[in-house]
């Protein structure tokens, strides 16, 4: 197995060390990790305004231009992890729609880096 750093230049850079993914190679079932993504504006590296409805939009953003980076996209996460369940719900539902939707888990944490209010990861599958 390869393990390589995937970097989109279309999503904010890590903010600590760590990569923004990591992919397990380039075959067909191999695994794209997402690492957690805040509400980074990936021009300005500044937290998004306008509320957790906002900031769940920009952090999906960030997730789809880290699959596209990968070669992929929002249908072959296969899992989330989400912060802020409740609040986040409904955006997430513009963004992943296919017929088979990622299994998911929601975490509730003291505090997010930066002071976001909305944090997701992700697993993706190379069809």
């Amino acid at each position: 197995m390869t393990v390589s750093r995937i970097a989109a230049a279309e999503a904010p850079a890590a903010v600590g060390p760590y990569s923004q993914a990591v992919s397990t190679g380039a075959a067909a079932g191999s695994t794209v990790y997402i690492s957690g993504q805040v509400p980074l504006d990936p021009a300005t590296g500044a937290l998004v305004e306008g509320g957790v409805e906002a900031q769940a939009e920009q952090v999906l953003k960030n997730v789809g231009a880290i699959l596209v980076e990968a070669g992929l996209g929002y249908a072959d996460v296969v899992k989330t992890d989400i912060a802020d369940f409740k609040a986040v719900n409904e955006v997430y539902a513009r963004f992943f729609t296919a017929p088979v939707l990622p299994a998911r888990a929601a975490f509730a944490v003291a505090a997010l880096p930066l002071g976001a209010r909305v944090e997701i990861e992700a697993v993706a599958v190379r069809p």
